[in-house]
């Protein structure tokens, strides 16, 4: 790959790409608006992407519409469900609580996106807001916002996200991956 056309500086990114329109730049708030609080509130998943001395993470959490709590317009909540106890986001969390969040609602084309401040908190009744059928989670990540808006629509259109695949090659390719230990190590669809 030639190194000729590298982009380094901040000067030369800038030269490539245009400014944000001025809808764009508006839309920004640093806090969540009826809007994008509606919209966590709908979203049964997101993306939580965080960093730290041992690399970057980003890792999906899920459950039903509803599961991350809107505390106020500067401060939301959710639950670390049980999972494979990997836990390189709550380690990155702790060496650099700035954090992303990208919320998604099937069917909808549009994402949400949030950046802030997490915190992780064991607090025993806490953990019991958001227990399910009697499971408590481990901890619950609160999450300062500091920026929020919506992104357009263009790249889940142009990924199809929502057309149905039939033929789950994605899903045959990770189970070759993995070679089945997704259920050998305790990842399903459980509590």
């Amino acid at each position: 790959m030639p190194h000729d056309h590298v982009i380094s500086t901040l000067a030369a990114l800038n030269a490539l790409y245009q400014q944000p329109s001025e809808d764009a730049q508006r839309k920004e708030r640093d806090y969540l608006d009826e809007a994008s609080q509606r919209f966590i509130g709908a979203s049964p998943f997101m993306l939580f992407a965080s960093a730290g001395s041992a690399g970057m993470d980003c890792s999906p959490r899920g459950d039903q519409p509803g599961f991350v709590t809107i505390v106020d317009q500067r401060t939301l909540m959710f639950p670390d469900r049980r999972g494979n106890n990997r836990i390189d986001s709550l380690r990155n969390v702790i060496e650099n609580p700035q954090v992303g969040l990208l919320f998604l609602v099937p069917g909808v084309n549009e994402c949400l996106r949030v950046n802030g401040h997490a915190r992780i908190n064991n607090d025993p009744a806490l953990l019991q807001q958001f227990a399910v059928d009697g499971v408590l989670p481990r901890s619950v990540l609160i999450v300062t916002v500091a920026q929020a808006f919506t992104q357009c629509s263009r790249a889940v259109l142009r990924a199809g996200l929502w057309q149905a695949d039939p033929t789950r090659a994605a899903g045959a390719a990770l189970d070759a991956h993995t070679d089945g230990l997704d259920q050998a190590v305790g990842c399903s669809a459980g509590r």
